[in-house]
C-alpha cells in the first residue's frame, strides 16, 4: 500500500531542479534533506515508516515498501532528481527511477555493492588489493576455501551486511562449516584474517561530467562492528598513505562510472601495507563530520551531484573528531534509561550535537552523534576526550606532531 504527504509545490529556481527525492528515511537520509532545504530545495523522503528521521523533517513523503512500484511513480511524480541514503534499497528501483529522472548513485554501481563478490572483482579490476579471500556457494566451495590457507578468517554473507552484521569470525575448518550453516548456506565470501594497524577511509564525490573532489582521508576506530570514532585531522593518516587511498577510491568511482558520494573503507596493516575493505554508495557515518568542519558537508556534495550542480573542493577549516551516539549511551552507571544531560555537554566549546529524532533508544542503535572541533589536533582531542567521559564512551587519543 503506498500514501503520500505533499507539500505546496516550492519556488522554481530558475535553472535548477527544485525538488530532491531521497530513497530511504533514516538519519543519513534526514541530513541530505537538511543540506537540500538549506540549498533552497524542496525534498520529497520515500520510506515505509511514516514518522522516520527523514519524513519528521521532509517537506514531503511517500510512505511505501521499497520494492512497490506504484511508490517509485508516486516519488518520482514528485520530485526532479533521486538519490538513496542507504545501499540494500533494490537496484532495480533505481534503474526504473532513471527512465524518468536523474538518479544518482547509478543502479549498478549499487547492485556491485550490494554483492561482496562482484565488489571485490570490482575492487581487483581497479588495481585496488584485497584481502585473499574466496566465494563460497556450494559444500565443495567450502571445502576448497578451508585448504586455501585463508584461516583463520572472516565469514562473511555476500549480500545484506553492514555494521558487523552477517560475519563470524572462524579459526578452524569446523567452525567454518558451522558458521555457513548458520547463515543458511546462502552465498558467502571468506576472507583470510589479517593483522590490522588502522582502519581508514575516504569519501569522493564524482559528477555526471566526470569532475571529481575528495575530504582528506579520516582514521576509524570501530567497537563490536560499529563505527565509534572518527579522527579528522592533519597526522590522523600519515600522508604518504592518505595520497595512496585518495588514488586508489579516484580509480574505483572512475571504474563505476559513478555518480554520487562514495566512501570506501580500507585497513592498514602493521607491515604498511593496505587492503581495501568494502564502499557504501553514499554519504558515510564516517563522512559526518563535514557537516561542521568542512565548507561543503559530504551531504551538500551529494545533493550537489544528483541535482546537477557544480562540485566544489571541499575545504576543510577546522581539526575534528566525530564520536558516534548509540542507545547504550542512554544508560546511566545504575544500568537505568536517561537522557544524558544535553545542556551540560553542549555547555563545552567546539561540540556540535546531532540527535536523529528515533522515537526509541535501543542498544547499539545509533542514535545521534557529536562533532567536537578546534584550532589544533591536541585541542580537539582533549575536547573529545572530556565529552566521552562524561557520556561514558570509548575515546583513545592519537599520538599526533606538536601543533
Amino acid at each position: 500500500m503506498t500514501t503520500e504527504r505533499t507539500a505546496d509545490a516550492g519556488a522554481t529556481v530558475t535553472g535548477v531542479r527544485a525538488t530532491l527525492g531521497v530513497l530511504g528515511g533514516g538519519q543519513l537520509g534526514r541530513m541530505l534533506v537538511h543540506a537540500a532545504q538549506s540549498m533552497g530545495f524542496s525534498t520529497v523522503v520515500l520510506d515505509p515508516a511514516a514518522d522516520g528521521p527523514a519524513g519528521q523533517v521532509s517537506q514531503a513523503q511517500v510512505v511505501s515498501a521499497y520494492d512497490d512500484p506504484a511508490g517509485w511513480d508516486a516519488l518520482a511524480a514528485q520530485c526532479d532528481g533521486i538519490t538513496t541514503e542507504f545501499e540494500n534499497v533494490p537496484a532495480a528501483a533505481l534503474a526504473y527511477l532513471a527512465q524518468r529522472r536523474p538518479v544518482s548513485p547509478p543502479a549498478e554501481a549499487v547492485a556491485i555493492a550490494q554483492d561482496r563478490s562482484r565488489e571485490k572483482a570490482h575492487f581487483t579490476h581497479c588495481g585496488v588489493p584485497c584481502a585473499p579471500y574466496r566465494t563460497i556457494t556450494t559444500p565443495a566451495d567450502l571445502e576448497r576455501a578451508a585448504a586455501a590457507d585463508l584461516l583463520p578468517g572472516i565469514l562473511k554473507t555476500a549480500r545484506m551486511g553492514y555494521d558487523g552484521k552477517g560475519q563470524a569470525v572462524v579459526s578452524t575448518p569446523a567452525e567454518l562449516q558451522a558458521a555457513w550453516q548458520a547463515m543458511g548456506q546462502v552465498e558467502c565470501v571468506l576472507e583470510r584474517r589479517l593483522a590490522l594497524a588502522l582502519e581508514c577511509s575516504v569519501v569522493v564525490a564524482r559528477g555526471a561530467d566526470g569532475a571529481m573532489v575528495h575530504f582528506a582521508p579520516q582514521r576509524n576506530a570501530h567497537r563490536n562492528g560499529i563505527l565509534a570514532t572518527t579522527y579528522a585531522f592533519r597526522g590522523a593518516v600519515p600522508a604518504h598513505l592518505a595520497d595512496e587511498l585518495v588514488q586508489a577510491t579516484r580509480r574505483i568511482a572512475e571504474g563505476l562510472h559513478y555518480v554520487g558520494v562514495l566512501c570506501v573503507e580500507y585497513f592498514v596493516l602493521e607491515d604498511g601495507s593496505w587492503v581495501v575493505n568494502e564502499m557504501a554508495p553514499r554519504p558515510h557515518n564516517s563522512g559526518h563530520y563535514t557537516i561542521d568542519a568542512c565548507e561543503h558537508s559530504q551531504f551538500d556534495l551529494q545533493v550537489r551531484t544528483t541535482m546537477g550542480l557544480p562540485l566544489v573542493a571541499p575545504r576543510h577549516h577546522s581539526p575534528a573528531i566525530m564520536l558516534n551516539l548509540l542507545g547504550d549511551a542512554w544508560i546511566g552507571t545504575d544500568g537505568q534509561w536517561r537522557t544524558p544531560d544535553w545542556a551540560r555537554i553542549q555547555a563545552l566549546p567546539g561540540v556540535h550535537l546531532h540527535l536523529y529524532g528515533k522515537r526509541t533508544v535501543k542498544r547499539g542503535r545509533k542514535m545521534g552523534h557529536i562533532t567536537l572541533t578546534a584550532a589544533t589536533p591536541h585541542e580537539v582531542q582533549r575536547q573529545a576526550a572530556q565529552v566521552a567521559e562524561m557520556l561514558g564512551l570509548p575515546f583513545l587519543p592519537l599520538p599526533v606532531a606538536e601543533d
